[in-house]
C-alpha cells in the first residue's frame, strides 16, 4: 500500500491493460498537448493538489472517470484546466483554490483551447462548494477510474469520453482503496450510482448525490447542500 502521496501516484502508472484509456501523469496526447513535457506538469498539478490536503480534508468527493475536458489536461479529477489558467474567476473560481505556492501550467496547445479546456462537470462542482463557503482545503476530488476513457472509433479519440467497462471499474478499485487510504479521517460521498455501486463493493457505506452532467445541477447541488450543511 502506497505511504506516501507520491508513491501513490506512482502506482498510477499501472494502467489497465486496455487501448482506450488515456493516461494523463504518464502519458503524452501527441495531438492535443503543448510538449513533452505535459504529462510530468500534470502529474506536479495533482501531487501539489492532494499533498496540500492531507492533513485538512473533510469530505472526498468520488466520481466515475477523467474526462478530457478535466483531467486529462489538468492532471486533477473534476478540475479543468480553465480553472487552473484563472479563466473562472467569474464564476468565483481561482487558480488558489486548487492549490497555492506553484504557478499552474497549461498542457493542452492553445490552438485546440485559447484559454484551456473548460469542463461542465467541474465548474458546477467547484462552484458549488465554493458558494456553500466551503474551505476548498477541506474537500478532495477524485475519481473511481483514475483514467480517461477515451472512444477509439470518435473522430477525434482523445477528445471524446465513454463510459467505464466493468472490467476497467474492477481493475480500478486497488487504487480506489488506495486513494481512501490517504484521507482515513474524511467522510466518503459518492457523485453518481455507479461509483456508489464500486464504493459498496469496498464495503464503504456513504451517501449518494445525483452527478450534474447532463441536466443533473439542481439536484446535485440540493443534495450535496443536505450533507455538507448537516
Amino acid at each position: 500500500m502506497p505511504e506516501t502521496i507520491r508513491q501513490f501516484i506512482e502506482t498510477l502508472k499501472n494502467t489497465p491493460p486496455s487501448n482506450n484509456l488515456f493516461n494523463p501523469w504518464y502519458d503524452i496526447d501527441p495531438e492535443n498537448d503543448i510538449d513533452p513535457h505535459a504529462p510530468n506538469t500534470r502529474k506536479n498539478h495533482l501531487q501539489y493538489y492532494l499533498e496540500q490536503r492531507q492533513e485538512s480534508a473533510r469530505y472526498l468527493l468520488i466520481a466515475e472517470a477523467v474526462g478530457y475536458q478535466g483531467g486529462h489536461f489538468s492532471g486533477i479529477a473534476m478540475t479543468s484546466e480553465r480553472i487552473l489558467l484563472g479563466h473562472q474567476h467569474q464564476k468565483g473560481i481561482h487558480p488558489h483554490h486548487v492549490f497555492q505556492y506553484h504557478t499552474p501550467k497549461r498542457t493542452s496547445h492553445p490552438d485546440k483551447r485559447p484559454k484551456g479546456f473548460s469542463e461542465p462537470t467541474a465548474t458546477i462542482v467547484w462552484g458549488s462548494l465554493l458558494q456553500m463557503q466551503l474551505n476548498p482545503y477541506e474537500f478532495v476530488l477524485w475519481n473511481t477510474v483514475p483514467w480517461h476513457p477515451y472512444q477509439p472509433d470518435h473522430p477525434n479519440k482523445m477528445l471524446s469520453n465513454r463510459t467505464p467497462t466493468p472490467d476497467e471499474l474492477e481493475y480500478s478499485k486497488p487504487f480506489l482503496h488506495a486513494f481512501l487510504q490517504l484521507f482515513p479521517r474524511a467522510q466518503v460521498i459518492a457523485i453518481g450510482q455507479k461509483c456508489a455501486s464500486v464504493l459498496d463493493s469496498l464495503a464503504l457505506d456513504c451517501p449518494v448525490v445525483r452527478h450534474p452532467a447532463n441536466g443533473g445541477a439542481t439536484q446535485f447541488r440540493e443534495q450535496i447542500y443536505g450533507i455538507l450543511k448537516k
